[in-house]
């Protein structure tokens, strides 16, 4: 369904999860009279309450979320109403032994933790969709609720089951798929090794196997692990809207949890929420957070979406439970807002005293009022209800990178030619060029329409279909610039090397030819000298991890590999097709590499940098009247952003000619429409 009602109304929501089961019914008065006091509107109930809400198999107790309920309503906070099916309770279990999940290595895995149970068994399908029906029944009109969330963190923390009754669902899933043996034979190459099925049921489950497992059809037990994931969220939203119009959601994991293909379950979704958590170990990790608010906003199609949990300082299931620095908290919310989320949300309202994550970190904190992280959750509180006129507005990128789930499923596998060279490393590395370049970017999947895009980046284009190849094609010819990394295109649907061998598909678009690859030792560098735009030429750039014996048929050589492997042969060419140009980078440079190639494609794109200083994030959303400029300073120092003229939000300052931003602060500007015209840029 089309969401015509922002669930927040013209607000931005601000809030959490909230799991009051956990605590006594005198401290919810106390939680709610304090998320007044900091700002919280909106909130997610009952994601856990499976045990709470049904004690035994069919006996209902909704006596304390009516209160709870009620109790929001009150105060005037919105309410994302759950299913619990995450958190099957002891009894299902019990009951339905046979429905756990089994591991690769045929272990079952019981209660006790987090998790659901086995999405293809009959049981819990039944169950899922009974307390699905029952809490939409009783709560569809209720005040408070303004939506509804489905499960949590579909493929987290386990996706793949090898239990009976996924074997089960899994032939009937190919069957469907390929109707044949014949058909499923020559998908998955069962010649090879002497593999050929005869029969149905001698088709398994792909557990462990004396060598490397047939990879064609790994890469379908991904595509049915998938699918049997979005049925079961399927069939609960479609329980719902037998009684609710309201829209329906689950949380993502964008770039955390590979087990989705997030663009199949945009289409499922009436809102696209996310779940994201700094990478500890990274100390560029607000770069990973801006790559995760782009992709999830891409996902969301453009539209606003809901940042449904994110942490006010340390998460406890990482190595190293690292907090948050002063101001970080609000720069990691606000930068998901500039990004497109029109909700702010924690995991979670208050810290729990037991369980798993008691040292993960909450709104309101083991410390308690008397804290920095209450002062600046109170304070981010305000900062967002001064951001209202933001609601609704939208981010507008010229550059897409290409994200397909199922070529980063097939790249993951065994035996490819380096363990070194892998998906998320240059995904990362392309993008987080294009963000120390202050150049806003979308995904995009590869078949998707890119007409409307300057330059298009395929950082892991691994296995990219015929029709894929075909779009990209298209694309170039029509006027647009393409970079192209390595080890791309070599691979169709069912993981066979096309037809013509590596990157074929894309042969007449790149104008090279690419013989063979010529992966690097361990830690081995390499020099590349570059020789593109007068302003570039005659830089040396230092290469690693892979070479490829590339034959241009067609395309310049603009950078050539001067020792390693691949020495004299092409590493950077550029090609000219139709009314556009398609470069290809048969080699790995990392990011600070990657402004020089990068520097000389934005001149091919028409794109320009935005000359800001490092770690100086500026973005820009959109509406009808009005451009809201962001601007977060990750840095010690104060920064400018030259140009910007308007209203600070929040204060009410007049800005301009430029914006001075105060070192590790957020400032978000409105400049007004020119009468007449668009937004000022």
């Amino acid at each position: 369904m089309a969401v015509t009602t922002w669930p927040t109304g013209s607000a931005l929501g601000y809030g959490g999860d909230y799991n009051p089961e956990q605590w006594p019914r005198e401290t919810w008065d106390a939680d709610v009279a304090l998320m007044a006091e900091a700002g919280v509107n909106f909130v997610s109930v009952g994601i856990f309450s499976w045990a709470m809400l049904e004690p035994r198999e069919g006996e209902h107790d909704f006596a304390w979320l009516d209160e709870l309920l009620d109790l929001l309503h009150s105060r005037g906070i919105m309410v994302d109403l759950a299913t619990p099916t995450a958190a099957p309770p002891a009894w299902f279990f019990a009951t339905y032994p046979e429905a756990r999940v089994v591991t690769r290595d045929g272990v079952p895995m019981g209660p006790g933790s987090r998790g659901a149970a086995s999405p293809s068994h009959p049981a819990y399908q039944r169950a899922a969709r009974d307390i699905a029906s029952r809490i939409a029944e009783r709560y569809a009109d209720h005040p408070a609720v303004v939506m509804w969330h489905v499960h949590n963190e579909y493929g987290a923390p386990v996706g793949e089951d090898f239990s009976e009754a996924a074997l089960t669902a899994w032939r009937i899933w190919l069957r469907q798929r390929y109707g044949t043996l014949d058909g499923l034979n020559a998908a998955w190459g069962t010649k090879f090794w002497g593999q050929v099925y005869g029969e149905w049921e001698h088709v398994m489950l792909p557990g462990p196997t004396p060598s490397v497992r047939n990879q064609a059809q790994v890469l379908d037990f991904a595509r049915f692990t998938d699918h049997q994931l979005r049925a079961l969220f399927v069939a609960e939203r479609d329980a719902i809207r037998r009684y609710s119009d309201k829209p329906v959601t689950t949380n993502f994991m964008a770039n955390e949890c590979p087990t989705t293909d997030l663009w199949a379950w945009a289409r499922e979704v009436d809102v696209v929420s996310n779940d994201h958590y700094l990478t500890a170990a990274d100390p560029r990790a607000h770069v990973g957070l801006a790559l995760a608010a782009d992709l999830t906003r891409s996902v969301a199609g453009g539209r606003p979406w809901i940042l449904m949990e994110h942490s006010s300082s340390g998460v406890n299931w990482q190595p190293r439970n690292i907090a948050k620095r002063p101001g970080e908290m609000a720069r990691n919310s606000l930068s998901h807002v500039a990004r497109g989320a029109d909700v702010v949300g924690f995991f979670q309202w208050r810290a729990s005293r037991v369980g798993a994550e008691k040292f993960h970190s909450a709104m309101l904190p083991h410390a308690g009022t008397d804290s920095r992280v209450w002062r600046e959750v109170v304070d981010l509180g305000a900062h967002v209800g001064a951001l209202a006129p933001v609601q609704g507005s939208t981010v507008r990128a010229d550059v897409a990178l290409l994200w397909d789930t199922e070529s980063h499923w097939a790249q993951d596998q065994e035996w490819r030619p380096s363990v070194d060279l892998t998906h998320r490393e240059r995904t990362r590395a392309y993008y987080e060029r294009l963000w120390r370049d202050g150049v806003t970017t979308d995904f995009a999947h590869p078949e998707a329409d890119l007409s409307g895009y300057r330059l298009v980046v395929a950082p892991a284009s691994y296995l990219l279909t015929a029709a894929a190849a075909a779009n990209l094609t298209r694309y170039v010819e029509a006027g647009g610039t393409l970079v192209v990394s390595c080890f791309s295109a070599v691979v169709d649907e069912h993981d066979a090397v096309h037809a013509g061998g590596f990157a074929a598909p894309l042969r007449d678009v790149l104008g090279v030819r690419v013989q063979e690859f010529l992966p690097l030792r361990e830690a081995e560098s390499t020099k590349v000298a570059w020789s593109g735009s007068a302003e570039s030429a005659g830089r040396t750039l230092a290469a690693s991890v892979w070479h490829e014996h590339v034959t241009p048929v067609g395309a310049e050589t603009v950078a050539t590999h001067l020792d390693g492997p691949a020495a004299g042969m092409p590493a950077v060419t550029r090609n000219a097709h139709g009314a556009g140009h398609a470069w290809y980078v048969a080699t790995v440079l990392d990011v600070t590499e990657l402004a020089t190639v990068l520097g000389d494609v934005y001149a091919d794109a028409g794109v320009t940098p935005s000359g800001l200083a490092e770690d100086l994030e500026v973005v820009v959303r959109r509406a009808d009247d009005a451009d809201y400029t962001f601007a977060i300073n990750h840095t010690d120092s104060p920064a400018v952003v030259p140009g910007v003229t308007g209203t600070a939000l929040g204060d009410g300052t007049d800005v301009g000619p430029d914006l001075t931003v105060p070192a590790g602060d957020v400032v978000v500007v409105r400049t007004p429409a020119t009468p007449g015209g668009d937004p000022a840029s």
